[in-house]
């Protein structure tokens, strides 16, 4: 329950019960501490933390060093409890394998130098947030913590017990048992009162623990917002605090003690909160901290017993709020408000009562509110609102002007250049958190979410790169969220999600058929502590973007034992590196794409890279390809689906203006029928496209590969139709710069051929298809 590397001015002058004994410690330390001793001349200054309610926590500070130390309180103590040197062994092993803790420093078992046993680790200097509601801070800045948060706990129960030489820490399987009648005895040694909810609580848990109580991960124990320290600027965690009760055990029982503040009972203050927890803009919702969780873990999002893991959590919560007052009347907490823990033990009982008889089998409850397919999130309905709110007053209006900028540029030196207005929107919805929607890890957001938002996006042909949702920029960053190393991510990928740098893609090549991807004859090859690239690439999309400095090739990495799949690797090249040679541009139906970068030739010729720029590993490239390509594909329909509505809006509109043979062109049955028929293939590509985008969000992209070829195929096909019916009705003036049909059916057409033609794909259908059906058979005999 301790925090305390904040290096905040929450730490004050320490309690009379836990003074140290300054002399004998530094005394010691300076004997046992090697920096301890660089600055002999400096005084040590003591400060005491007052934000916890367990194990006392000290800043030290000896000239410009800084440390924290942590100590058992003093008196009698419950069994089992302030464990010092269970958490100076965890910190240790944690930090040998670069999981995010202080360095651990020293541990001191000799009770005779300050009275107890203590640790010493290294002081972090970063921020903790101590209301969960993190005021202050943008809704996105906001969002992006929490994220982070779940993906570290996500990171921590990934970690490998033998890896951290922690075998024997905890007593494994049966954890779900022993917590049950641990937490009972815990709470009946400190009780104060008789409270018959926790009595029946701890009945209910011990009649319903889970089956498969044998998952052993190292679990926290008390993972929350305010035992972790962030980077002072970034939404970074740079240390977890408070291993305390950290163990071998059950995954879920973290994930659910983070999840309590979303049942928090009303009646119950939550502790330094400067408002209620729920209902705050910018925090996920609990189904997508799940999502986010299960994603990062490779599981699966349907939780079972997760009821009983909620109840638990109220059960320890109960125990220790108990805990706090006792210690509160024997003298012994560090914190001025633990008289009110005595209030609190009930309801919170009560709280665990009432989750325990509700059916809740999944991560995802609020998925089921809306009574509606596919539903969106509620971050993902909050975050659509607002994109279209951000569409009708800014993007469109500056349409025009875009367009005009364009075409007035064409011939022009600076046409690669973007105007200075989606600069100034860019900065707007960076501002308002309408940022890197596509990525769930930094948005929160679903697929199904981003599908509805990337929808409205493609109504106008400039809206993905104002929210730095545009290809190729997006799925390069997906490749390095995925599968980049710290390295690769510190340098390209922190920079893409700023948005100030682009890269390109070079994957197809002029000289061989592309279609089948393991024709790429491009070759990355090594030499000492390089790759040497080679090779011609062309429709290498963002290259002339004059933001451009990193390019994702896809070459031949030669291994006579790999499999026809194991041949190709992908490298990070950086465009001005000495080699490369960017040929020409390509258009598409004569128009250059000047917004996203344009399509290049670019030639590699003999270009030296460092070996730590191959990503994953050589013959990983087309395992990276298909982890890109899954949500990369369907993002392009979901924006299609905007387009098609804008085709399908400019249709009537001018149906309804115009006059042909005496009558509004709406009133001629054949422009009728094209309203009709191109309101139905919306309708039928958009559930396609969600039914997709949902199928990644349950089974991920492996997992979805035949809904991700459907609709790949469905959607430019039916768009493309729907535009041209557009300007069937336009006439002249549809093919013509007043109206964006043109490049709109130029761009959708060509969707028919990036990333992989029609035929490719329906080839691919039918085996899957097939497939299907042989097991389907299979299963009835």
């Amino acid at each position: 329950m301790e925090r305390g590397n904040s290096g905040e001015p929450e730490a004050a002058e320490e309690l009379p019960q836990h003074r140290l004994d300054r002399r004998a410690l530094e005394d010691y330390l300076s004997r046992h501490l090697p920096g301890f001793r660089a600055e002999p001349e400096a005084a040590v200054t003591v400060a005491q933390y007052r934000s916890g309610q367990s194990n006392p926590t000290f800043y030290l500070q000896k000239g410009f060093q800084a440390y924290v130390l942590r100590k058992k309180p003093p008196g009698l103590l419950l069994p089992k409890a302030h464990k010092i040197d269970r958490e100076f062994k965890v910190q240790k092993a944690l930090f040998s394998l670069g999981f995010p803790v202080p360095k651990p420093l020293l541990y001191c078992s000799d009770v005779s130098v300050i009275g107890t046993e203590f640790y010493v680790m290294e002081h972090v200097q970063g921020r903790i947030f101590r209301d969960f509601t993190i005021p202050g801070v943008s809704p996105a800045e906001r969002s992006a913590i929490y994220v982070a948060m779940i993906e570290t706990l996500a990171q921590l129960h990934s970690l490998n017990i033998q890896l951290l030489q922690l075998e024997g820490y905890g007593r494994g399987t049966g954890y779900c048992k022993r917590q049950v009648s641990t937490w009972t005895k815990q709470y009946h040694a400190a009780a104060h009162q008789d409270i018959p909810a926790v009595n029946e609580l701890s009945d209910w848990l011990m009649k319903h623990l889970p089956d498969d109580d044998n998952e052993e991960c190292l679990i926290h124990g008390d993972f929350k917002l305010d035992n972790i320290v962030f980077h002072p600027k970034e939404s970074r965690v740079i240390a977890v605090l408070d291993w305390e009760l950290s163990t071998i055990g059950h995954p879920l029982s973290d994930l659910a003690h983070l999840s309590i503040f979303y049942f928090w009972p009303k009646t119950v203050p939550m502790l330094n909160q400067s408002s209620h927890f729920r209902g705050n803009i910018g925090i996920p919702s609990l189904e997508e901290l799940i999502s986010i969780y299960c994603h990062r873990r490779g599981i699966n999002s349907i939780l079972p017993n997760w009821n009983f893991f909620l109840a638990l959590s109220y059960f320890k919560m109960a125990g220790i709020a108990q805990g706090v007052y006792s210690r509160y009347l024997l003298g012994n907490n560090s914190s001025e408000n633990s008289f009110l823990f005595a209030n609190i033990v009930k309801p919170l009982a009560e709280t665990g009562l009432q989750l325990s008889k509700r059916t809740l089998t999944t991560g995802l409850p609020q998925y089921d509110t809306t009574g509606r397919l596919f539903a969106q999130t509620t971050t993902g309905q909050e975050v659509l609102t607002r994109v279209k709110h951000f569409m009708k007053q800014h993007i469109l209006p500056a349409e025009k002007e875009v367009i005009e900028f364009y075409v007035q540029n064409e011939k022009s030196v600076d046409k690669w250049r973007k105007p200075l207005v989606i600069d100034k929107l860019k900065e707007m919805a960076k501002a308002e958190g309408l940022w890197n929607l596509f990525l769930p890890a930094v948005s929160g957001l679903s697929q199904v979410d981003y599908a509805l938002i990337a929808e409205e996006t493609g109504r106008c042909f400039f809206a993905p790169d104002v929210f730095n949702c545009q290809a190729p920029d997006t799925g390069n960053m997906e490749v390095l969220h995925l599968y980049g190393s710290e390295e690769q991510k510190k340098q390209w990928l922190e920079p893409l999600l700023q948005g100030s740098i682009a890269s390109c893609f070079c994957m197809t090549e002029p000289n061989v058929a592309s279609s089948d991807a393991t024709n790429i004859e491009c070759s990355i090859q090594r030499d000492g502590d390089s790759y040497i690239v080679n090779g011609k690439k062309w429709w290498s999309s963002g290259a002339g973007n004059p933001k451009c400095r990193i390019a994702v090739v896809l070459g031949r990495t030669e291994n006579s034992t790999g499999s026809r799949h194991k041949q190709h690797s992908m490298i990070l090249v950086p465009i001005n590196t000495p080699g490369v040679e960017v040929i020409r541009p390509l258009s598409v139906f004569g128009y250059m794409d000047h917004l996203h970068g344009g399509h290049f030739e670019i030639h590699f010729n003999q270009v030296r890279v460092p070996a730590t720029n191959l990503i994953l590993g050589e013959g990983r490239g087309f395992e990276i390809a298909q982890g890109r390509l899954g949500p990369g594909r369907i993002h392009h329909c979901m924006r299609t689906v905007g387009v098609a509505e804008r085709a399908l809006q400019i249709m009537c509109k001018r149906a309804t203006e115009r006059v042909a043979f005496k009558k509004k062109l709406y009133a001629h049955e054949v422009v009728a029928h094209w309203i009709a028929e191109s309101r139905i293939a919306i309708e039928e590509v958009r559930l396609l496209t969600l039914k997709a985008a949902h199928s990644i969000d349950m089974l991920g992209s492996a997992g979805a590969k035949k809904e991700v070829a459907m609709v790949k195929v469905a959607a430019p096909r039916a768009v493309s139709k729907i535009i041209d019916r557009a300007i069937q009705v336009c006439g002249g003036a549809g093919v013509s710069q007043d109206y964006p049909l043109a490049n709109m059916y130029a761009l959708t057409r060509t969707l028919r051929l990036a990333d992989g033609p029609d035929e490719v794909h329906l080839s691919s259908i039918a085996r899957m298809e097939l497939r299907d059906q042989a097991e389907g058979l299979m299963a009835k005999m």
